[in-house]
């Protein structure tokens, strides 16, 4: 591989894991907008081979590194941002096995409502990661990064206000555990996009 090619085989691993993640999250709010407790072990497995999908694009993409004299950002930095990607499909992944274990009968509407602000971030970041490469004069860099910011606020808002909501709306206390569980998971989802965030701006701080 030319140096080109090699720089752009890490840019596009990181966009293809992204999409992974795109994928994972679609996948998690149709099963949860047409949620079916028959169903859950059919999406589980359909979740897996997302996540799984995810996993080979990151072994890809470490075996090539591990070889590698010249990377086009530092190679800490490629770990992370690959490892963080990762992280985000395996949280999503572990939204729907929490709704499995818990044994979820029908789904709260505010969880409808963080899992599309989940749906959000996932897509900025995979418009912030095709912004990558031209890390040294990329406006619309930051733009992505402050909106998944913007994002994670109004998650945090949105997980305070739900998490009141079932406390004061619920009396059964299997129900208060079991849904307080969900909507934690669901915040890491998005937690979890801030983190990618976080790499990529430590990325224009080293490179400006």
């Amino acid at each position: 591989m030319g140096t080109k090619k090699k720089d752009s085989f890490y840019f596009d691993n990181f966009i293809a894991c992204a999409e992974y993640s795109c994928q994972a999250a679609k996948l998690l709010e149709k099963g949860m907008r047409d949620f079916d407790p028959k169903k859950i072990n059919e999406m589980i497995d359909e979740m897996h081979e997302v996540e799984h999908g995810g996993d080979d694009k990151t072994h890809e993409l470490l075996h090539v590194l591990a070889k590698a004299f010249i990377t086009p950002i530092e190679r800490e930095d490629i770990m992370d941002l690959s490892q963080n990607i990762d992280e985000v499909t395996d949280k999503i992944e572990d939204v729907l096995l929490r709704l499995y274990c818990n044994n979820i009968q029908s789904i709260r509407p505010d969880a409808l409502e963080l899992v599309a602000i989940v749906i959000k971030c996932c897509d900025e970041i995979k418009n912030m990661l095709a912004e990558l490469p031209n890390f040294k004069r990329s406006k619309k860099l930051r733009e992505h990064i402050i909106n998944i910011n913007t994002l994670e606020e109004e998650a945090d808002q949105l997980f305070i206000s739900s998490m009141r909501n079932l406390h004061t709306e619920s009396s059964d206390p299997v129900e208060i555990i079991t849904w307080r569980e969900i909507y934690i998971y669901l915040e890491k989802c998005v937690d979890g996009c801030e983190h990618v965030a976080d790499v990529v701006e430590g990325v224009i701080m080293k490179n400006s």
